[in-house]
């Protein structure tokens, strides 16, 4: 009895190609392709038959590969998911792994390589190879990044105004913006630095080394 597969990628040739692919290997079957997410529910909910891996792409339009991957893992969690994507960015990796894949492979990958990966999944549970294990590995080596680091331009702009003399009305002017978006900019750093003051933005400012 073959095990049966779901591919969910909008890429009609890709897909077609793979299908032939993995119908080709000893003990596999494509139950069904979709084109994104919100088709894959569709045709999940339909079938009779219930499919044992889901291999997912990431970069889909209407219901992309997280939102799949975090559908299944509410409604399915036994389904297993491997990731199939041509993005190899590790933070991709890194949330597509803690959100509950069960693998990762880049659409380069072999079909020896993607066999070997559904074997290993079905008999283990996941499969992490090179890149995922890279991935996790830098990661927990990474630098802890310090909250201001995730400021964008405008906000770093916005502080370092924050710590001179000018009331927020004088900040508004001179960035050209509306007292209200000043007053959404003031809340934004309140939040992502969990402060609650104009003092406490000079204070961390300062001794973060943003101002002297």
């Amino acid at each position: 009895m073959s095990h049966k597969i779901v591919i969910v990628d909008d890429h009609y040739l890709f897909t077609k190609a793979l299908e032939d692919m993995v119908n080709n290997f000893e003990g596999y079957e494509v139950l069904f392709c979709a084109e994104n997410g919100k088709d894959f529910i569709d045709k999940f909910s339909k079938q009779k038959i219930k499919s044992e891996i889901v291999l997912l792409d990431l970069n889909m339009p209407l219901m992309n590969g997280f939102e799949t991957l975090a559908w299944i893992r509410s409604k399915q969690p036994d389904l297993k998911v491997l990731i199939l994507s041509m993005n190899d960015e590790e933070s991709n990796i890194i949330q597509a792994v803690r959100n509950g894949a069960n693998g990762y492979l880049l659409k380069n990958t072999t079909p020896g390589d993607l066999k070997f990966a559904l074997d290993h999944v079905l008999s283990n549970g996941f499969y992490h190879n090179d890149v995922v294990s890279s991935a996790l590995l830098n990661s927990v080596n990474a630098k802890p990044q310090k909250p201001h680091e995730a400021l964008k331009d405008q906000e770093i702009r916005f502080l370092k105004l924050v710590c001179t003399e000018m009331t927020y009305k004088e900040i508004a002017e001179e960035m050209s913006l509306s007292p209200k978006t000043i007053d959404g900019y003031r809340q934004v750093l309140f939040d992502k630095l969990n402060i609650k003051s104009r003092v406490g933005l000079v204070l961390y400012a300062m001794h973060q080394k943003i101002v002297d």
